[in-house]
């Protein structure tokens, strides 16, 4: 589908209105819903329970199974939206395929959609198509396959199944006696309608970064792409708990923080793991020569690009959060950046560009889909998130408490999803904080969420 650059929007509810349809409607859903609500946008938002948080503030809502081709396709041709944008991972990419083949523009098309929710896809167009750098790997079908494929990674390695989200149908192997549970676990708790699995080598990182890389028309109305600054966080779990941007707060010739990545006294304190972790970063309580980060930051942009060019290569708009591990590299050794995976949409690890850049990752992925002109992207702050989670199941209407407290503290702010229901460790809100170091920033951000999350009334 070729993209024009667009001059002109309609007004909401009335002939002419120019109509974006969100599947998923989410906390980052809700954002995007906000940014486009703000263009003169029509929304109207899609989930698989009534009120979720982007309904909330659409114009009009449904709740569906949206793994169910008919249902998704059904809603879709009703409303006939001038842009379909996934928002989660359980969606039925064989009917995004056939609405796309009618003409609707699926963001940032149903092929990129498809491959980024498929692991097999994914890895195969990252590392054999791009040409990135990634974890070792291989691809199993069955029990079998499976015990020949974590032999041939070595141990410790992850299983995971072909097409699953949120740590669904993934596992830690330490031996071969695990592999027949990582098996069962990647053949039942799978999202979608994938059936092989993949095998990856585990990369003692020593933190992740998030690259928003967003594909728009520049100002001669050509495709092109753009890089933020990377986001970096840790967790304890496959879960997003806390981020911060940029990843590295450089001044003069070294970074103003340490460096306090996984396996850090901060981390640890940011997001306590169930089971001891497997490695600590040799680089924790060291700061960051100039020149390694330019380097790192370099080789960043380098594999997001690479990835996100062969995703669009037929043409697509948005914004994309790829997830990349960063070795800083030992003495007398280059620092180091593996590709993970890529969702082509806001990322929950950059929600905290709602503090930190002047267009937020949701921003900017309306601008894109719109056809509008993204002439720089600016930082204006350094800047931390950190989560709030419920810790209780099945209560209905939480009410939460601690809000003056936490919000007498200056730089810090606060979202709260609007989730109608809890369960265990649910992300019911976030908290973030701009600060003039990252060290500062995080700091504030965990005392606030922790605050938070211990006063939510059940």
């Amino acid at each position: 589908m070729k993209h024009q650059p667009r001059d002109s929007i309609g007004t909401p509810l009335f002939e002419g209105s120019v109509k974006l349809m969100l599947l998923g409607s989410g906390e980052l859903g809700k954002e995007v819903a906000i940014e486009a609500s703000r263009m003169g946008v029509e929304v109207i938002a899609v989930d698989r329970y009534q009120n979720a948080p982007a309904m909330q503030v659409a114009h009009r809502s449904y709740a569906i199974n949206m793994l169910d081709g008919g249902a998704l396709k059904a809603v879709v041709r009703r409303e006939r939206p001038d842009m379909i944008v996934p928002e989660i991972e359980a969606i039925n990419t064989e009917a995004l395929l056939e609405l796309e083949e009618e003409g609707f523009f699926v963001v940032p098309n149903a092929k990129a959609v498809k491959t980024t929710m498929d692991r097999v896809l994914l890895r195969k167009l990252a590392a054999e198509e791009a040409g990135v750098p990634t974890s070792r790997y291989e691809f199993a079908y069955n029990l079998d396959e499976l015990r020949d494929a974590c032999e041939k990674v070595g141990y410790p390695c992850i299983v995971k199944a072909q097409m699953s989200s949120g740590g669904l149908g993934s596992s830690l192997v330490f031996s071969l006696n695990d592999v027949s549970k990582a098996y069962e676990e990647a053949r039942t708790k799978a999202r979608g309608f994938g059936g092989r699995m993949i095998v990856e080598g585990l990369v003692k990182f020593d933190f992740e970064v998030t690259e928003l890389a967003v594909a728009h028309l520049g100002e001669d109305g050509r495709p092109k792409i753009s890089f933020p600054k990377p986001v970096g966080h840790v967790r304890s779990s496959s879960h997003f708990h806390v981020s911060w941007q940029p990843f590295l707060d450089v001044e003069g010739d070294e970074t103003k923080s340490p460096v306090e990545g996984y396996g850090s006294s901060r981390h640890l304190e940011e997001d306590p793991p169930r089971t001891p972790l497997l490695w600590s970063s040799p680089w924790n309580g060291r700061k960051v020569p100039r020149e390694v980060a330019e380097e790192v930051e370099a080789k960043i942009y380098d594999v997001a690009g690479k990835v996100v060019s062969r995703l669009v290569k037929e043409g697509g708009l948005g914004l994309f959060g790829c997830e990349i591990f960063v070795k800083l590299g030992g003495e007398g050794e280059k620092p180091e950046v593996f590709f993970n995976e890529i969702s082509p949409r806001p990322h929950d690890t950059g929600m905290v560009t709602m503090i930190t850049q002047d267009l937020s990752e949701m921003a900017l992925h309306v601008r894109a889909i719109l056809g509008l002109p993204i002439p720089e992207i600016r930082l204006r702050s350094l800047g931390a998130a950190h989560v709030v989670l419920a810790h209780r199941d099945g209560c209905w209407a939480p009410r939460y408490h601690g809000l003056w407290s936490a919000l007498l503290q200056p730089g810090v702010h606060i979202r709260l999803f609007g989730k109608p229901v809890t369960y265990y460790e649910r992300r019911m809100g976030l908290v973030l904080a701009t600060a003039s170091s990252i060290q500062e920033a995080r700091e504030k951000a965990m005392k606030a969420a922790h605050l938070l999350e211990s006063k939510i009334q059940y």
